[in-house]
């Protein structure tokens, strides 16, 4: 694992190489390591370690980048001059800000959101995970699978990573981090359960209990029946909900708003969903993961980016923020600060807030209440192949599987047929009737979230599949 002394050596090395202006270098890397398995076998184990390296170099308002995987003086020198001969022939670009230095990326204390404090997040027992340890786990997930008659399929993967950023500006911060895997998916002669779970710390991953989880989800669903399509309260289990809710928060984006790409636009300040909806941006809290400074070196902020169903603002790049202050939106769109959410420059996309967390309902419920309470509904495990179908109403389209049930009278009855869905996000959120609380979840779909299970009215399932 490269170190933060020895990034700092090569950055000081490659200062040497460049005439440019200014520089910034950015470290990623870190070992990976998988253990995959189908048919109630592993077929798959490898482990790969490797960093990278990208230069960035600016000359009067021309910015460009190259990266390379070789750390040797020959690809050291060889990265800079591609860097600069690339930065040479750029268009000069006047919303170019000079580099941060420490003290602007450390955060404005008079601001008006919150600086985030960062948090340790490696863990050695996750990065001391063996083939041995994963190999233990899969065998676990395989006796659950063959006492019930079931195929199991997935992985357990493990990894540590790091993440730096230095520029001739003084600023330097660096990341480590830790994080384990295991996703398993069930499989029956007609029907399939699933889960999965991710964290920095893998003690607080448990194989056995998603394990019974699956393979209970694939039991209770075999020989499932068609019942019609149409508007029914649905009960998304965390990881369905985080799925569907990810594909809106490109749009709680600076740079979004002033290419007219957002569905936020016009809309900030406005009561957007409902009551019971309050998001944060928040990479301090203690269920969250990732770097807590982005890709200029900012430090994240934690701010919220809706309160009571009012969609309060949205993320923020520097450059991104001085465009704005002087645009035609800079009246509408809230407070308007760098917040530290920007990607690694160049680049087209600008910022997205990346450490969402959904506050706790005041009166939480488990899925077990949601269920109790439904008349009839469906139970959904995970959502899968989501497109937006209209971006302004962020109506979304998108298929239920791998568990999906039909609750009536309170009870879970019997595995269905899956479903493919319509439904405006806008919408969706604000018919929402009962949240669990927060847990950490990941899906397939999006990205890793702070998010509850969710009890909706009038979800809209368009068509019933064929398996």
């Amino acid at each position: 694992m490269l170190t933060r002394h020895e990034a700092a050596d090569i950055f000081d090395r490659i200062k040497k190489y460049s005439s440019a202006d200014e520089v910034e270098v950015l470290f990623s890397g870190g070992r990976f390591a998988l253990t995959r398995f189908a048919n109630n076998t592993i077929h798959q184990n490898v482990e790969d370690e490797s960093h990278t390296i990208s230069v960035r170099t600016v000359f009067g308002g021309r910015t460009a980048r190259a990266t390379t995987n070789r750390f040797d003086e020959d690809a050291l020198r060889r990265v800079v001059q591609s860097s600069e001969s690339l930065a040479k022939v750029q268009h000069p670009d006047p919303d170019l800000l000079p580099m941060p230095d420490s003290r602007e990326a450390s955060g404005n204390a008079e601001q008006s959101v919150h600086a985030a404090q960062p948090l340790s997040r490696y863990f050695p027992e996750t990065a001391g995970i063996t083939p041995q340890i994963r190999a233990d786990g899969v065998r676990t997930i395989v006796e659950v699978a063959k006492k019930h008659k079931l195929t199991t399929a997935g992985i357990f993967s493990s990894s540590e990573s790091v993440e730096g950023i230095f520029n001739s500006r003084g600023l330097s911060n660096w990341h480590t981090q830790t994080l384990a895997e295991v996703s398993i998916t069930m499989i029956g002669a007609d029907s399939s359960g699933w889960q999965k779970a991710n964290s920095p710390d893998a003690a607080n991953l448990d194989p056995l209990r998603m394990a019974e989880i699956a393979a209970k989800k694939a039991i209770d669903s075999a020989h499932p029946e068609e019942i019609p399509a149409g508007k029914y309260t649905v009960i998304l289990e965390a990881s369905a909900a985080l799925d569907i809710v990810g594909f809106m928060f490109w749009d709680y984006s600076g740079m979004a708003i002033l290419d007219q790409r957002s569905f936020l636009t016009g809309r900030i300040g406005s009561k957007l969903f409902g009551d019971n909806i309050t998001i944060w941006d928040d990479v301090t809290h203690p269920l969250q993961s990732g770097s807590p400074f982005d890709g200029e070196g900012m430090r994240r902020q934690r701010l919220p980016i809706v309160e009571n169903g009012v969609v309060r603002g949205v993320v923020y790049a520097r450059g991104t923020a001085a465009r704005m202050k002087n645009s035609e939106f800079k009246d509408k769109v809230g407070p308007i600060a760098a917040t530290g959410h920007g990607f690694a420059l160049p680049n087209e996309m600008g910022e997205m807030p990346l450490n969402i967390v959904f506050a706790a309902p005041e009166n939480p419920q488990t899925l077990a209440e949601m269920i109790a309470s439904t008349e009839r509904g469906v139970l959904v495990t995970r959502l899968w192949y989501i497109r937006e179908v209209e971006p302004y109403e962020k109506i979304v389209t998108g298929m239920t599987r791998d568990g999906t049930f039909l609750v009536k009278d309170g009870e879970v009855r019997q595995g269905v047929r899956n479903f493919r869905f319509n439904e405006s996000l806008i919408q969706m959120l604000s018919n929402v009737e009962a949240m669990s609380v927060p847990l950490r979840s990941c899906g397939e779909e999006s990205f890793d979230m702070v998010v509850p299970a969710m009890k909706i009215r009038d979800f809209n399932f368009t068509e019933v599949t064929k398996f």
